[in-house]
């Protein structure tokens, strides 16, 4: 079946032809948008990641062009407009699950060094500076550990801090994971979530209900120098505000490989470039902020399984068969 891959990189390449030639695949660099659907013209699947755009009117000219399969190498679902997909008759896949402890461990790598301050240390030992002074940490022993969304990378950061750590942990989900509870996880609200964790990890999708569930509001609840760490996505926290509590003191770190405007920034190399973002400019002016470039998913064993399950779902529909990871509208609204 042919089809057309956007915002590939070399290692996507690498990783998709590892999984055997015979695929009929166009590699495109350039993201999913108005300006950019018609190189899918003649091709019955476009293949995109986290940063495309398929938006109504990037999908009405994908249909125009033939287009009948969605397939997202990715968890994440918000950048498809799946009612407009299913008016047009292009049915959504997506990579459910590929390897959930390459987020896990990279949110407790980013938790790590924003409490210890390794990020600092390592850029000052870089110029021969041993000193100690600004790098006090804490330890995560016995402290409060917040956990937003249990599913399959949550529930292994969990495991980790209660386990591992020895964190007291909460944890909010629609879904309670029995296994958790049975370590001594104990579900929360959402409000005493943010008021009583040392430490919050986000690990849930974003949907309107989750858009900014990091506000001025909520940060006013929290402890003093509570820390926050996102790996899941970026507009789940409201940049401005976290902005504000750190100017406060109400945040007293933040961590993130996801960025609510990162579309046009991240997976690129812009060292020569003057960004022009400025709110994330400020934002990497604070000392107790780590940004990364959505890299918590780069793992060999990640990208391998990306590929795998892709193929597989591009066969299935190519082969008539039942699409065991579609995604539909009204699952999603209900």
């Amino acid at each position: 079946m042919r089809t057309a891959m956007f915002s590939t990189k070399p290692y996507d390449r690498r990783s998709f032809e590892d999984q055997g030639p015979n695929h009929e695949i166009a590699w495109l660099e350039p993201r999913l948008s108005a300006e950019t659907a018609s190189l899918a013209h003649g091709f019955e699947a476009v293949c995109l990641f986290v940063n495309d755009d398929a938006n109504a009117d990037v999908l009405s000219i994908l249909a125009g062009g033939g287009t009948k399969l969605v397939a997202l190498r990715c968890a994440g679902f918000n950048n498809v407009d799946l009612a407009a997909a299913e008016r047009l008759g292009i049915a959504v896949v997506r990579v459910p699950a590929y390897s959930p402890h390459a987020v896990a461990e990279f949110t407790i790598g980013l938790l790590l060094a924003i409490v210890r301050r390794i990020h600092k240390a390592y850029t000052r030992t870089r110029e021969s500076n041993f000193a100690l002074d600004g790098l006090l940490g804490f330890d995560l022993h016995g402290r409060t550990a917040g956990i937003i969304g249990t599913g399959r990378i949550g529930a292994i950061v969990a495991r980790i801090l209660a386990s591992g750590f020895g964190c007291r942990v909460l944890a909010h989900d629609i879904h309670r994971d029995g296994t958790l509870e049975a370590a001594g996880v104990r579900y929360a609200t959402i409000d005493e979530i943010i008021a009583e964790s040392d430490v919050i990890s986000l690990h849930c999708p974003l949907t309107p209900q989750t858009h900014h569930l990091l506000n001025p509001a909520s940060f006013a609840r929290m402890r003093e120098g509570a820390i926050v760490v996102n790996t899941s996505r970026g507009a789940l926290i409201d940049t401005e505000a976290a902005i504000e509590a750190l100017k406060s003191g109400r945040l007293g770190g933040l961590a993130i490989d996801v960025y609510e405007q990162e579309a046009d920034l991240f997976f690129e190399d812009l060292s020569a470039e003057i960004i022009q973002d400025d709110t994330l400019q400020r934002l990497m002016m604070f000392p107790n902020v780590l940004v990364t470039g959505h890299q918590a998913f780069f793992t060999r064993e990640a990208l391998a399984a990306i590929a795998k399950t892709t193929l597989a779902n591009i066969a299935d529909f190519a082969a008539g068969r039942e699409l065991a990871n579609a995604v539909r509208a009204a699952a999603v609204r209900g």
